[in-house]
Protein backbone atom coordinates (compact mmCIF):
# COMPACT_ATOMS: atom_id res chain seq x y z
CA UNK A 1 0.00 0.00 0.00
CA UNK A 2 1.51 3.44 -1.29
CA UNK A 3 0.98 6.26 1.06
CA UNK A 4 1.90 8.23 -2.42
CA UNK A 5 -1.79 8.81 -3.89
CA UNK A 6 -3.43 11.85 -4.14
CA UNK A 7 -6.47 13.07 -5.75
CA UNK A 8 -6.81 12.34 -9.13
CA UNK A 9 -9.86 11.76 -12.04
CA UNK A 10 -12.30 10.06 -10.71
CA UNK A 11 -13.93 9.00 -13.62
CA UNK A 12 -14.73 5.85 -15.00
CA UNK A 13 -14.87 2.23 -12.47
CA UNK A 14 -14.80 4.73 -9.42
CA UNK A 15 -18.20 6.19 -10.87
CA UNK A 16 -20.02 3.57 -11.90
CA UNK A 17 -18.78 1.57 -8.65
CA UNK A 18 -20.55 4.54 -6.79
CA UNK A 19 -23.77 5.05 -8.85
CA UNK A 20 -23.87 0.85 -8.53
CA UNK A 21 -23.18 1.37 -4.23
CA UNK A 22 -25.61 3.81 -4.15
CA UNK A 23 -28.29 1.80 -5.81
CA UNK A 24 -27.50 -1.12 -3.46
CA UNK A 25 -27.76 1.43 -0.75
CA UNK A 26 -31.29 2.46 -1.36
CA UNK A 27 -32.43 -1.16 -1.02
CA UNK A 28 -30.38 -1.93 1.91
CA UNK A 29 -31.51 1.77 3.97
CA UNK A 30 -34.80 -0.29 5.32
CA UNK A 31 -33.08 -2.65 7.00
CA UNK A 32 -30.39 -0.53 8.47
CA UNK A 33 -32.81 1.95 9.74
CA UNK A 34 -34.44 -0.23 11.36
CA UNK A 35 -31.16 -1.99 12.91
CA UNK A 36 -29.78 1.81 13.49
CA UNK A 37 -33.43 2.05 15.64
CA UNK A 38 -32.92 -1.14 17.36
CA UNK A 39 -29.70 0.13 18.47
CA UNK A 40 -30.98 3.05 19.83
CA UNK A 41 -33.82 1.88 21.65
CA UNK A 42 -31.70 -0.83 23.32
CA UNK A 43 -28.26 0.98 24.24
CA UNK A 44 -26.25 -0.72 26.83
CA UNK A 45 -23.19 0.72 29.11
CA UNK A 46 -19.81 -0.02 28.80
CA UNK A 47 -18.51 -3.26 28.95
CA UNK A 48 -22.14 -4.48 28.85
CA UNK A 49 -22.63 -4.82 25.43
CA UNK A 50 -24.17 -7.88 25.15
CA UNK A 51 -27.80 -7.33 23.22
CA UNK A 52 -25.49 -4.61 20.87
CA UNK A 53 -22.98 -7.22 20.04
CA UNK A 54 -25.73 -10.01 19.32
CA UNK A 55 -27.91 -7.89 17.32
CA UNK A 56 -24.57 -6.66 15.16
CA UNK A 57 -22.56 -10.40 14.87
CA UNK A 58 -26.13 -11.59 13.74
CA UNK A 59 -26.19 -8.84 11.03
CA UNK A 60 -22.96 -9.30 9.76
CA UNK A 61 -23.49 -13.72 9.58
CA UNK A 62 -25.75 -12.95 7.20
CA UNK A 63 -22.51 -11.69 4.73
CA UNK A 64 -19.23 -13.70 3.67
CA UNK A 65 -17.21 -12.40 6.48
CA UNK A 66 -15.51 -14.48 9.35
CA UNK A 67 -17.51 -13.38 12.35
CA UNK A 68 -15.26 -13.51 15.77
CA UNK A 69 -17.04 -12.29 18.84
CA UNK A 70 -15.94 -12.14 22.88
CA UNK A 71 -12.68 -9.98 21.55
CA UNK A 72 -11.90 -8.19 24.72
CA UNK A 73 -14.92 -8.34 26.38
CA UNK A 74 -18.16 -7.84 23.78
CA UNK A 75 -15.69 -6.93 20.69
CA UNK A 76 -16.41 -8.21 17.60
CA UNK A 77 -13.63 -8.82 14.58
CA UNK A 78 -14.97 -9.66 11.10
CA UNK A 79 -12.59 -10.36 8.37
CA UNK A 80 -13.14 -10.69 4.48
CA UNK A 81 -10.52 -11.91 2.50
CA UNK A 82 -10.51 -10.74 -0.89
CA UNK A 83 -7.00 -11.85 -2.39
CA UNK A 84 -3.70 -10.18 -2.08
CA UNK A 85 -3.47 -6.57 -1.09
CA UNK A 86 -3.14 -4.18 2.18
CA UNK A 87 -5.45 -4.82 5.38
CA UNK A 88 -7.94 -2.26 6.40
CA UNK A 89 -9.64 -1.82 9.57
CA UNK A 90 -12.65 -0.11 9.76
CA UNK A 91 -14.08 0.44 13.55
CA UNK A 92 -17.07 1.22 15.15
CA UNK A 93 -17.63 1.38 18.75
CA UNK A 94 -20.88 0.65 20.49
CA UNK A 95 -21.44 1.48 23.88
CA UNK A 96 -23.50 4.06 25.20
CA UNK A 97 -23.72 6.41 28.69
CA UNK A 98 -25.54 6.62 31.66
CA UNK A 99 -27.66 9.96 30.44
CA UNK A 100 -31.61 9.96 30.15
CA UNK A 101 -32.96 10.81 27.07
CA UNK A 102 -35.08 13.63 26.05
CA UNK A 103 -35.04 13.60 22.55
CA UNK A 104 -38.94 12.75 22.29
CA UNK A 105 -38.16 10.28 19.54
CA UNK A 106 -40.91 7.40 19.20
CA UNK A 107 -37.69 5.01 19.49
CA UNK A 108 -36.35 6.62 22.38
CA UNK A 109 -34.74 4.66 25.16
CA UNK A 110 -36.08 3.96 28.19
CA UNK A 111 -33.49 1.29 29.55
CA UNK A 112 -31.82 1.10 32.48
CA UNK A 113 -28.93 -1.07 34.06
CA UNK A 114 -26.49 -0.96 36.87
CA UNK A 115 -24.27 2.00 37.50
CA UNK A 116 -20.87 1.50 38.92
CA UNK A 117 -22.13 1.10 42.50
CA UNK A 118 -25.05 -1.20 41.33
CA UNK A 119 -28.26 1.10 41.26
CA UNK A 120 -29.67 1.76 38.39
CA UNK A 121 -29.22 4.17 36.06
CA UNK A 122 -30.91 5.79 32.89
CA UNK A 123 -28.74 4.64 29.25
CA UNK A 124 -29.18 6.55 26.35
CA UNK A 125 -26.74 6.51 23.07
CA UNK A 126 -26.29 10.41 23.82
CA UNK A 127 -22.55 9.82 21.89
CA UNK A 128 -24.03 8.50 18.31
CA UNK A 129 -22.35 5.07 18.62
CA UNK A 130 -25.36 3.17 17.35
CA UNK A 131 -25.30 5.03 14.40
CA UNK A 132 -21.59 4.24 14.17
CA UNK A 133 -22.36 0.66 14.45
CA UNK A 134 -25.30 0.90 12.09
CA UNK A 135 -22.79 2.53 9.02
CA UNK A 136 -20.56 -0.48 9.60
CA UNK A 137 -22.81 -2.87 9.03
CA UNK A 138 -24.33 -1.04 5.77
CA UNK A 139 -20.21 -0.60 4.56
CA UNK A 140 -19.83 -4.32 5.64
CA UNK A 141 -22.78 -4.88 2.62
CA UNK A 142 -21.83 -2.61 0.19
CA UNK A 143 -18.16 -3.77 0.11
CA UNK A 144 -19.24 -7.77 0.19
CA UNK A 145 -21.13 -6.58 -2.48
CA UNK A 146 -18.21 -4.99 -4.35
CA UNK A 147 -15.05 -7.81 -4.44
CA UNK A 148 -14.98 -7.64 -8.02
CA UNK A 149 -13.39 -3.74 -7.44
CA UNK A 150 -11.10 -4.48 -4.97
CA UNK A 151 -8.16 -7.53 -3.12
CA UNK A 152 -7.02 -7.23 0.00
CA UNK A 153 -8.61 -7.71 3.42
CA UNK A 154 -11.13 -6.19 5.42
CA UNK A 155 -10.87 -6.18 9.36
CA UNK A 156 -14.25 -4.61 10.81
CA UNK A 157 -13.88 -3.78 13.72
CA UNK A 158 -16.84 -3.48 16.66
CA UNK A 159 -15.02 -2.16 19.89
CA UNK A 160 -16.82 -1.87 23.48
CA UNK A 161 -16.20 0.08 26.04
CA UNK A 162 -14.64 3.50 24.15
CA UNK A 163 -16.69 6.01 26.76
CA UNK A 164 -14.46 4.35 29.58
CA UNK A 165 -11.21 4.18 26.66
CA UNK A 166 -10.84 0.95 28.39
CA UNK A 167 -12.40 -1.35 24.73
CA UNK A 168 -9.37 -0.55 22.53
CA UNK A 169 -7.12 -1.52 24.79
CA UNK A 170 -8.55 -4.72 25.70
CA UNK A 171 -9.16 -5.65 22.25
CA UNK A 172 -5.50 -5.07 21.55
CA UNK A 173 -4.83 -7.13 24.97
CA UNK A 174 -7.04 -10.13 24.01
CA UNK A 175 -4.83 -10.50 20.98
CA UNK A 176 -6.66 -8.45 18.27
CA UNK A 177 -3.65 -8.56 15.94
CA UNK A 178 -2.16 -11.59 16.81
CA UNK A 179 -5.09 -13.37 16.09
CA UNK A 180 -6.49 -12.06 13.27
CA UNK A 181 -3.68 -9.63 11.49
CA UNK A 182 -2.35 -6.55 11.96
CA UNK A 183 -4.07 -3.87 9.35
CA UNK A 184 -2.16 -1.53 7.28
CA UNK A 185 -4.20 1.56 7.88
CA UNK A 186 -6.68 2.10 10.69
CA UNK A 187 -10.07 4.11 9.77
CA UNK A 188 -12.77 5.48 11.76
CA UNK A 189 -15.43 8.33 11.83
CA UNK A 190 -17.52 9.89 14.34
CA UNK A 191 -20.98 11.43 14.10
CA UNK A 192 -21.40 15.16 15.61
CA UNK A 193 -23.00 18.50 15.30
CA UNK A 194 -22.32 19.08 11.83
CA UNK A 195 -24.83 19.58 9.03
CA UNK A 196 -26.57 16.24 8.46
CA UNK A 197 -24.75 14.90 5.22
CA UNK A 198 -21.47 17.36 5.94
CA UNK A 199 -18.05 15.04 6.40
CA UNK A 200 -15.35 17.08 7.91
CA UNK A 201 -11.55 16.20 7.99
CA UNK A 202 -8.40 17.36 9.76
CA UNK A 203 -4.78 16.78 9.24
CA UNK A 204 -2.45 16.00 12.84
CA UNK A 205 -4.10 16.21 15.65
CA UNK A 206 -8.00 15.87 15.65
CA UNK A 207 -8.81 14.80 19.04
CA UNK A 208 -6.76 15.34 22.73
CA UNK A 209 -5.14 12.72 24.70
CA UNK A 210 -7.02 12.59 28.05
CA UNK A 211 -6.25 11.77 31.95
CA UNK A 212 -8.61 11.02 34.48
CA UNK A 213 -7.81 11.81 38.68
CA UNK A 214 -9.05 10.80 41.85
CA UNK A 215 -7.37 12.63 44.81
CA UNK A 216 -8.45 12.22 48.16
CA UNK A 217 -7.37 15.16 50.67
CA UNK A 218 -7.24 14.27 54.48
CA UNK A 219 -8.05 16.60 57.38
CA UNK A 220 -8.82 16.11 60.97
CA UNK A 221 -12.39 16.32 61.79
CA UNK A 222 -14.03 18.01 64.35
CA UNK A 223 -16.76 20.17 65.97
CA UNK A 224 -17.60 22.84 63.24
CA UNK A 225 -17.73 25.12 66.28
CA UNK A 226 -13.86 24.75 67.57
CA UNK A 227 -12.18 24.35 63.97
CA UNK A 228 -8.70 25.85 65.21
CA UNK A 229 -8.85 22.27 66.73
CA UNK A 230 -9.04 20.50 63.16
CA UNK A 231 -7.30 20.54 59.60
CA UNK A 232 -10.29 21.41 57.30
CA UNK A 233 -10.07 19.43 54.13
CA UNK A 234 -12.95 20.89 52.74
CA UNK A 235 -10.92 24.51 53.09
CA UNK A 236 -8.12 22.34 51.50
CA UNK A 237 -10.08 21.40 48.87
CA UNK A 238 -10.99 24.42 48.05
CA UNK A 239 -7.24 25.52 47.52
CA UNK A 240 -6.51 22.76 45.40
CA UNK A 241 -9.00 23.62 42.97
CA UNK A 242 -8.58 27.31 42.45
CA UNK A 243 -4.69 26.55 42.22
CA UNK A 244 -4.99 24.10 39.44
CA UNK A 245 -7.23 26.41 37.27
CA UNK A 246 -3.75 28.53 37.19
CA UNK A 247 -2.19 25.64 35.35
CA UNK A 248 -3.36 26.07 31.68
CA UNK A 249 -3.47 29.70 32.29
CA UNK A 250 -0.23 30.31 33.88
CA UNK A 251 1.89 27.20 33.07
CA UNK A 252 0.90 25.61 29.13
CA UNK A 253 2.50 27.71 26.51
CA UNK A 254 -0.49 29.79 24.37
CA UNK A 255 0.26 28.10 21.13
CA UNK A 256 -0.95 24.94 23.08
CA UNK A 257 -4.36 23.48 23.77
CA UNK A 258 -5.17 22.11 27.11
CA UNK A 259 -8.51 21.67 29.58
CA UNK A 260 -8.58 20.70 33.02
CA UNK A 261 -11.83 20.70 34.74
CA UNK A 262 -12.48 19.55 37.99
CA UNK A 263 -15.81 17.62 37.57
CA UNK A 264 -16.16 16.16 41.54
CA UNK A 265 -15.83 17.51 44.73
CA UNK A 266 -17.36 16.08 47.41
CA UNK A 267 -16.51 16.17 51.50
CA UNK A 268 -18.33 15.91 54.68
CA UNK A 269 -21.93 15.31 55.89
CA UNK A 270 -23.61 17.52 58.13
CA UNK A 271 -23.07 20.94 58.19
CA UNK A 272 -21.35 21.61 61.60
CA UNK A 273 -19.11 18.66 61.37
CA UNK A 274 -15.47 19.17 59.57
CA UNK A 275 -14.95 15.86 57.44
CA UNK A 276 -11.69 14.08 57.84
CA UNK A 277 -11.22 13.99 54.73
CA UNK A 278 -12.05 15.22 51.08
CA UNK A 279 -12.14 13.88 47.47
CA UNK A 280 -12.07 15.92 44.10
CA UNK A 281 -12.40 14.41 40.43
CA UNK A 282 -10.86 15.95 37.75
CA UNK A 283 -10.14 15.22 33.58
CA UNK A 284 -7.38 16.76 31.81
CA UNK A 285 -6.62 17.28 27.65
CA UNK A 286 -4.30 18.03 25.63
CA UNK A 287 -3.64 17.63 22.06
CA UNK A 288 0.41 16.74 22.85
CA UNK A 289 2.00 14.21 24.62
CA UNK A 290 4.74 16.71 26.39
CA UNK A 291 1.45 19.14 27.48
CA UNK A 292 -0.43 16.51 28.74
CA UNK A 293 2.99 15.26 30.87
CA UNK A 294 3.34 18.74 32.24
CA UNK A 295 -0.72 19.20 33.18
CA UNK A 296 0.15 15.63 35.20
CA UNK A 297 3.34 16.72 37.18
CA UNK A 298 1.75 19.72 37.69
CA UNK A 299 -1.12 18.54 39.30
CA UNK A 300 0.37 16.08 41.50
CA UNK A 301 2.63 19.07 43.14
CA UNK A 302 -0.34 21.19 43.67
CA UNK A 303 -2.24 18.86 45.36
CA UNK A 304 0.50 17.49 47.72
CA UNK A 305 1.91 21.15 48.01
CA UNK A 306 -1.56 22.84 49.13
CA UNK A 307 -1.83 19.53 51.47
CA UNK A 308 1.37 20.04 53.23
CA UNK A 309 0.90 24.24 53.60
CA UNK A 310 -2.95 23.16 55.33
CA UNK A 311 -0.73 20.82 57.49
CA UNK A 312 -2.76 17.96 55.89
CA UNK A 313 -2.33 14.82 59.16
CA UNK A 314 -1.71 12.63 56.12
CA UNK A 315 0.08 12.86 52.61
CA UNK A 316 -2.97 13.19 49.80
CA UNK A 317 -3.52 10.11 47.92
CA UNK A 318 -3.92 10.84 43.68
CA UNK A 319 -4.97 7.75 42.06
CA UNK A 320 -4.88 8.32 37.96
CA UNK A 321 -8.14 6.15 37.02
CA UNK A 322 -7.91 6.44 33.09
CA UNK A 323 -5.63 7.47 29.89
CA UNK A 324 -5.80 7.53 26.58
CA UNK A 325 -3.63 9.17 23.50
CA UNK A 326 -4.10 12.02 21.42
CA UNK A 327 -5.46 11.19 17.79
CA UNK A 328 -3.47 12.26 15.31
CA UNK A 329 -4.42 11.65 11.64
CA UNK A 330 -1.95 10.77 9.63
CA UNK A 331 -1.08 14.04 7.25
CA UNK A 332 -0.81 12.13 4.21
CA UNK A 333 -3.41 9.32 4.42
CA UNK A 334 -6.04 11.77 5.22
CA UNK A 335 -5.68 13.52 2.47
CA UNK A 336 -5.96 10.60 0.16
CA UNK A 337 -9.21 9.53 2.54
CA UNK A 338 -10.75 13.03 1.94
CA UNK A 339 -10.23 12.94 -1.92
CA UNK A 340 -11.67 9.49 -1.61
CA UNK A 341 -14.77 10.71 0.39
CA UNK A 342 -15.33 13.58 -1.46
CA UNK A 343 -15.40 11.68 -4.72
CA UNK A 344 -17.77 9.83 -3.50
CA UNK A 345 -20.01 12.79 -1.78
CA UNK A 346 -19.19 15.61 -3.82
CA UNK A 347 -16.17 17.94 -2.80
CA UNK A 348 -19.05 20.59 -1.64
CA UNK A 349 -19.31 18.69 1.50
CA UNK A 350 -16.67 18.34 2.27
CA UNK A 351 -14.57 20.78 5.19
CA UNK A 352 -11.78 21.62 7.40
CA UNK A 353 -12.76 21.17 10.89
CA UNK A 354 -10.46 22.15 13.81
CA UNK A 355 -9.11 19.93 16.36
CA UNK A 356 -11.44 19.00 19.50
CA UNK A 357 -10.57 18.82 23.34
CA UNK A 358 -12.87 15.45 23.46
CA UNK A 359 -11.03 12.29 23.25
CA UNK A 360 -11.05 8.76 21.75
CA UNK A 361 -9.39 5.35 22.28
CA UNK A 362 -9.53 4.55 18.75
CA UNK A 363 -5.74 6.19 18.62
CA UNK A 364 -4.96 3.31 20.49
CA UNK A 365 -5.15 0.83 17.93
CA UNK A 366 -2.99 2.17 15.31
CA UNK A 367 -0.60 2.75 18.14
CA UNK A 368 -0.31 -0.32 19.27
CA UNK A 369 -0.18 -1.91 15.41
CA UNK A 370 2.16 0.59 14.62
CA UNK A 371 0.32 2.04 11.45
CA UNK A 372 -1.34 5.59 10.46
CA UNK A 373 -4.66 6.37 11.53
CA UNK A 374 -7.12 8.48 9.98
CA UNK A 375 -10.40 9.85 11.38
CA UNK A 376 -13.09 12.37 10.54
CA UNK A 377 -16.70 13.67 11.75
CA UNK A 378 -19.83 13.43 10.20
CA UNK A 379 -22.85 15.57 10.31
CA UNK A 380 -26.10 14.23 12.25
CA UNK A 381 -28.40 16.93 13.09
CA UNK A 382 -30.58 18.89 10.64
CA UNK A 383 -28.48 21.01 7.77
CA UNK A 384 -30.85 23.47 7.63
CA UNK A 385 -31.15 23.65 11.30
CA UNK A 386 -27.28 23.78 11.78
CA UNK A 387 -26.51 26.60 9.17
CA UNK A 388 -29.29 28.97 10.47
CA UNK A 389 -27.71 28.37 14.06
CA UNK A 390 -24.01 28.90 12.40
CA UNK A 391 -25.69 32.09 10.74
CA UNK A 392 -26.73 33.57 14.04
CA UNK A 393 -24.32 32.44 16.66
CA UNK A 394 -25.91 29.81 18.71
CA UNK A 395 -24.66 26.74 17.02
CA UNK A 396 -23.10 25.80 20.71
CA UNK A 397 -26.59 25.91 22.11
CA UNK A 398 -27.80 22.63 20.04
CA UNK A 399 -27.51 19.78 21.61
CA UNK A 400 -24.05 18.24 20.80
CA UNK A 401 -22.48 14.62 21.73
CA UNK A 402 -23.57 13.66 25.46
CA UNK A 403 -26.58 15.90 25.26
CA UNK A 404 -29.94 14.04 26.66
CA UNK A 405 -31.45 15.98 23.59
CA UNK A 406 -28.75 14.82 20.83
CA UNK A 407 -29.95 12.34 17.90
CA UNK A 408 -28.90 12.56 14.67
CA UNK A 409 -31.59 13.23 11.91
CA UNK A 410 -31.62 9.37 10.29
CA UNK A 411 -31.16 10.31 6.96
CA UNK A 412 -28.87 11.52 5.12
CA UNK A 413 -26.49 10.73 8.27
CA UNK A 414 -27.16 6.98 7.75
CA UNK A 415 -26.64 6.70 4.06
CA UNK A 416 -23.50 9.35 4.48
CA UNK A 417 -21.63 7.10 6.78
CA UNK A 418 -22.24 4.40 4.99
CA UNK A 419 -20.79 5.73 1.92
CA UNK A 420 -17.79 7.18 3.95
CA UNK A 421 -16.58 4.12 5.08
CA UNK A 422 -16.53 2.57 1.63
CA UNK A 423 -15.19 5.31 0.04
CA UNK A 424 -12.36 5.04 2.53
CA UNK A 425 -12.08 1.81 2.16
CA UNK A 426 -11.53 1.80 -1.01
CA UNK A 427 -9.27 4.36 -1.20
CA UNK A 428 -6.32 1.90 0.57
CA UNK A 429 -7.59 -1.63 -1.06
CA UNK A 430 -6.24 -2.67 -4.18
CA UNK A 431 -8.06 -2.34 -7.06
CA UNK A 432 -9.55 -0.51 -10.13
CA UNK A 433 -10.52 2.80 -8.11
CA UNK A 434 -7.31 2.74 -6.08
CA UNK A 435 -5.37 2.90 -8.69
CA UNK A 436 -6.95 5.92 -10.52
CA UNK A 437 -5.73 7.95 -7.71
CA UNK A 438 -2.05 6.36 -7.61
CA UNK A 439 0.45 9.03 -9.34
Amino acid sequence: MSTEQSAGSTAGPADVLRDRDTAALTELLPVLSELYQDLHRHPELSGQEHRTAATLAHALEALPYEVHTGVGGTGIVALLRNGPGPTVLLRADTDALPVEEQTGLPYASTEQAPGPDGSPVPVMHACGHDMHAAALIGAAHLLAGSRDAWSGTLMLVLQPAEETLQGARAMVADGLFERFGKPDIVLGQHVGPLPAGYVGFREGPVMAGVEAASITLYGRGGHGARPETTVDPVLLAAHVVVRLQGIVAREVPPGETAVLTVGRLQAGTKDNIVPGHAEIGLTLRAHSESTRALLHRAVERIVHAEASASNSPRPPVVRWLMDGPALVSDPEATRVTASAVAARVGQERIFPIPAVTASEDVGFLAQAAGVPIVYWFWGGPDADTVRAALADGTHDELPGNHSPEFAPALHPTLETGVHNLVAAALAWLDGSTDQERRT
